[in-house]
């Protein structure tokens, strides 16, 4: 049960809406998303109605809601674990970055204009908090609680008066606020009270409770600081979180691959690299492949790093032709050619972005993409190419392999189902006479059918736009068991289902951060009657 607060709307009905909670953090990557995630799990397992909240959200990997708009990949994680479809109330502004200073900015999961960091902050921001708030106020409208979410630190004194995202936006919504703080990185006691120090009187008074993430150790070493904390602040610890290894809920931040390179990748009997270049997007793509049993999965952003692996996979990219130049600067495309060529068995897959680099031609003439008109020399693997449209495709799908489609599946000779989204701007053309075969046969969810994807001959090399295709279980399994008797080696029979592995990491999550948060101190602070 929730003590709803009263709206008075145009036409004088009190309109009652849900109660907030805000999760602010110290640091980037301290752990918010990851909180909210779990708050947004807890409150649906006791029965409340509960969506997220992140008025903007600066993402490379990015979601499609069923209606096919883009939001930041953390808010349609939150969503599912609320048991919710994503809207765009839910992240009304999300920026893409596609160069050291310009974004594209998605308003309401579509592309509004290509800004740069001075333009975005002049001129867009003035105007955003109606367009934040009434989003805002219909999840309110609709949900018993929201979970809002921050976005770095609330004290970064160079943006706070144009903020829309931390203490301006707890102040408009009447927020109380939780920080969190990682104590992994060190200094986590400066950072919450330099926090607080640099807050105004208001914005410290929202502070309700602080929340240590990322513990590894013996608590009771830890209990004098948190005495020291509370007697200082006056403000409660509502828990300190243990770290959790192996976590499996989605990473919206790239940031995240840093630790990849610190792995020890256990010998497995399929190797696949995924290359790495500066804008990688949705890289979560491959998260299901990483947890099959016979996979060691690794992400490269070197020539010298590559190897001779079973697979290699290009992903998908905010600039493809930029990353395109990467890969070359790198002498990634020679070494890449080099292991085809030399391997009897070795795939070269590429998605969405990797799709098109795959082709032989890339024009973004309007500066889609790249912020200026340019055009690229593809890789040449497949006679496809791509211009870039200012019209974006962001659609789910679902499908069936073709009958001819050249790709090794095992076992043989039946249609398989896929499903998946599209996130893309490049408009993909076969080159007339070429020798390729398409992949699947899909139906987009407004209606569309089409043929999709393009495989050489030989199989060996494939691109398609479908992603979220190695979360197709039946598809995952049969194609990575077609690379398996191209080594000689046996199928394997079983495999596991990723949207209930998904669920039960929401559960494991939720029951973890219950384990070890204060949360009738929670409920209380969110202004929630159990």
């Amino acid at each position: 049960m929730t003590e709803k607060t009263k709206w008075m709307s145009d036409d004088d009905n009190s309109i009652e809406l849900g109660a907030v909670l805000m999760v602010q953090g110290t640091a980037s990557d301290v752990g918010k998303s990851v909180i909210v995630t779990a708050l947004c799990r807890i409150f649906k397992q006791d029965g409340l109605r509960t969506a997220p909240f992140k008025s903007q959200n600066m993402a490379l990997n990015s979601y499609v809601t069923p209606d096919g708009l883009e939001i930041g990949r953390a808010q349609g994680i939150q969503a599912e674990a609320c048991g919710i479809s994503a809207t765009t109330d839910m992240n009304p502004v999300l920026i893409k970055p596609t160069g050291d200073m310009h974004s594209q900015i998605v308003v309401h999961g579509k592309p509004y204009q290509h800004l740069s960091a001075v333009s975005y902050r002049e001129d867009f921001l003035p105007q955003a908090k109606p367009l934040v708030m009434d989003a805002l106020k219909r999840l309110r409208e609709n949900y018993d609680i929201i979970v809002m979410e921050g976005a770095g630190s609330p004290a970064e004194i160079n943006l706070k008066h144009r903020d829309i995202v931390n203490m301006n936006l707890a102040g408009w919504a009447d927020a109380p606020v939780i920080l969190v703080a990682d104590i992994d990185r060190g200094g986590v006691f400066a950072f919450l009270v330099g926090t607080l120090e640099l807050l105004e009187p208001e914005e410290k008074a929202r502070v309700k409770g602080f929340i240590i993430n990322k513990f590894r150790g013996d608590l009771s070493l830890l209990q004098p600081g948190l005495d020291w904390l509370e007697q200082k602040t006056g403000i409660p610890v509502l828990g300190v979180l243990p770290y959790i290894p192996d976590l499996e809920i989605e990473a919206e931040d790239s940031v995240i691959l840093d630790s990849q390179h610190l792995k020890v990748q256990a010998e497995r009997e399929l190797e696949i690299v995924v290359i790495r270049y500066p804008r990688i997007s949705n890289f979560t793509d491959f998260d299901c492949l990483a947890v099959e049993g016979d996979v060691s999965l690794r992400y490269v952003d070197r020539a010298s790093d590559l190897g001779t692996p079973d697979i290699i996979i290009l992903p998908g990219t905010k600039d493809t032709i930029g990353d395109l130049s990467f890969l070359r600067d790198q002498g990634l495309d020679a070494a890449i050619e080099g292991v085809i060529n030399s391997s009897s068995h070795t795939q070269l897959v590429g998605i969405c972005g990797g799709y098109q680099m795959l082709g032989n031609w890339l024009s973004d003439p309007e500066g889609i993409e790249s912020g200026s008109s340019k055009e690229a020399k593809g890789l040449g693997w497949l006679p496809v190419s791509t211009v870039f449209r200012s019209d974006k495709t962001t659609i789910r799908v679902h499908g069936v392999t073709v009958d001819n489609q050249p790709i090794m599946l095992y076992p043989p000779g039946k249609s398989v189902p896929v499903e998946g989204y599209e996130i893309h701007a490049g408009d993909t053309s076969w080159d007339l006479g070429s020798d390729v075969v398409h992949l699947f046969s899909i139906t987009r969810t407004s209606g569309e059918k089409l043929f999709e994807g393009a495989g050489r001959l030989d199989g060996r090399v494939f691109g398609t736009y479908l992603h979220g295709l190695f979360s197709s279980d039946v598809w995952r399994r049969s194609w990575l068991n077609g690379v398996r008797m191209s080594k000689g080696l046996a199928p394997l029979e079983e495999t596991f289902s990723a949207a209930v592995r998904k669920e039960a990491a929401y559960d494991r999550l939720a029951d973890h951060v219950r384990e070890h948060l204060n949360m009738d101190l929670v409920y209380e602070i969110a202004q929630l009657v159990r």
